[in-house]
């Protein structure tokens, strides 16, 4: 069956820049994330530069990633900077309590993250430790980093091998306070936030953009106290949300093996993102019209009951076609919020929750999410244009959500990207375009899609889930009609 849609694209109608930060991605410490899924040491057989694997720098590099959060999540409320630079040898080894009790031997550290993100050609942005960490450790640290003059942290960091400071604009101060990062009131934080932001100071060039910690999900009332009493003091809020397919916390459901219904469920769940956006906004808005705050969604993404077998700790879940269809809705509503919604960051980077790369051992393979990135990336600082989009309605047992989602830019060449996603399970749509402000001329596309619902990449048939060429569109008189397959992510290029 193949139901009918209408976009009207309006290619004259700007509606601001989309920030490319809202390609961005999330490592934690935490499971196979950091060790295996990126540092494997100086001494492993697998290639590396500098202890961290040749085959993930690759793969990162092709994504063009914008910015890369670390070292938590939960981890960084425990995390004590101090113990992860020096030799080797004499850093402390840690439990990781949030994550497995597994013992960490603190290899991968500050200086090994500022060179992945000179490697992968990314900007930094390091979660702060405002849970367990002092107001002086997070001020030296910033200095460590940053300062170029003559003080101890600059000389340590000398000692330990790098002489000039590092370039450091994303800083977050603290991380889930609400929760693992000290269970605190939204009164209780916003103090603390106050007076920890006075030490993240800006030396010399460096100008650091300051993240306070917002809500989780739905609690607006942490976004009403944090925007009345340091909105001002802010350039960030950040909030958390991750998509389960039963909207329950303690029952999240398999990551393969689901039914339709459940498929239906989770999309439910996730296009909750959009009206997650508009009520925090709103509020953000009462106090700050100009928009001057940015809105930073800077942990999301698919978070399902573990693989049979492994650690539970480790987050470790498979990647399907519907993580795929989950991460494209996201950006489409990322880009819809442009003019607030200046950061995402999905969860997690390898190995861990809704990744873009798995591996095992010396194998490594890229997940239908990572191609959702690849296809997506044409959007990266483009300017989004104005549409219409009345899409028919997906139901299943009394509920329905839009079956399409849409959005379009035009990059800084002119060329006009448009990215649809058809979430029915089961049935096709008919998308009649009808193009305004602009001529089509040459037109292409790429298309993901599967045979089964839970088609995934495996380490032994790595190319299961893989893009295509997509050639089902035509004109007719003047109206381009696009045959959108049932589960599929199309992007087209027009010129």
């Amino acid at each position: 069956m193949s139901n009918l849609g209408k976009l009207i694209i309006n290619a004259d109608v700007n509606k601001g820049t989309i920030n490319r930060n809202l390609y961005g991605h999330f490592a934690e410490h935490l499971g196979r994330c950091i060790y295996e899924g990126i540092w494997v040491g100086h001494d492993s057989p697998i290639p590396n530069t500098e202890g961290m694997r040749n085959d993930v720098i690759e793969a990162l590099r092709v994504l063009r990633i914008p910015v890369l959060r670390w070292p938590g999540g939960c981890f960084a409320d425990a995390y004590l900077w101090k113990d992860g630079v020096g030799p080797d040898e004499q850093r402390k080894k840690v439990v990781n309590v949030h994550w497995g009790g597994v013992v960490e031997n603190n290899h991968f550290g500050t200086h090994e993250f500022l060179r992945l993100c000179e490697l992968i050609d990314t900007e930094p942005y390091i979660a702060g430790n405002v849970g367990s960490g002092t107001v002086r450790e997070m001020a030296e640290w910033v200095e460590y980093i940053t300062f170029e003059g003559e003080s101890p942290m600059t000389e340590w960091r000398k000692t330990n091998g790098r002489e000039e400071p590092w370039s450091l604009k994303y800083f977050g101060i603290g991380n889930e306070n609400w929760g693992c990062g000290g269970n605190m009131r939204p009164e209780y934080y916003s103090d603390l936030y106050r007076h920890y932001s006075s030490y993240v100071r800006n030396y010399g060039a460096n100008k650091i953009f300051k993240i306070a910690c917002g809500p989780n999900t739905a609690d607006y009332n942490w976004t009403e106290v944090l925007m009345r009493e340091s909105g001002s003091l802010m350039d960030g809020l950040s909030l958390h949300y991750y998509t389960t397919q039963t909207g329950e916390w303690n029952n999240k459901g398999p990551a393969t093996g689901f039914d339709e219904q459940l498929w239906f469920q989770t999309f439910k769940q996730t296009i909750y993102m959009d009206e997650l956006i508009e009520r925090h906004d709103a509020i953000m808005s009462k106090y700050d019209p100009q928009k001057k705050v940015a809105l930073m969604v800077d942990e999301w993404g698919t978070w399902y009951d573990v693989e049979p077998g492994t650690n539970p700790g480790f987050l470790y879940q498979q990647n399907t076609l519907r993580d795929a269809l989950v991460a494209a809705v996201n950006l489409n509503i990322f880009h819809k919020h442009n003019d607030r919604v200046q950061m995402a960051n999905i969860a997690q980077l390898v190995n861990v929750l809704q990744a873009v790369i798995l591996t095992e051992g010396n194998r490594m393979l890229l997940t239908p999410t990572y191609h959702i990135f690849d296809m997506f990336k044409v959007h990266q600082g483009a300017e989004r244009i104005d549409l219409v989009l009345e899409s028919p309605r997906y139901e299943m047992n009394g509920e329905s959500i839009e079956q399409i989602s849409a959005s379009a830019s035009v990059d800084e060449g002119g060329t006009m990207h448009i990215s649809l996603c058809n979430l029915h399970h089961a049935d096709s749509a008919e998308l009649r375009c009808e193009l305004r402000g602009t001529k089509a001329g040459a037109v292409a596309g790429k298309i993901l899609q599967a045979s089964s619902l839970d088609a995934h990449n495996t380490f032994d048939e790595p190319e299961q889930v893989t893009p295509a060429d997509f050639q089902d569109f035509r004109q007719e008189d003047g109206i381009w009609v696009i045959k959108l397959p049932a589960a599929s992510v199309v992007v087209l290029s027009v010129q």
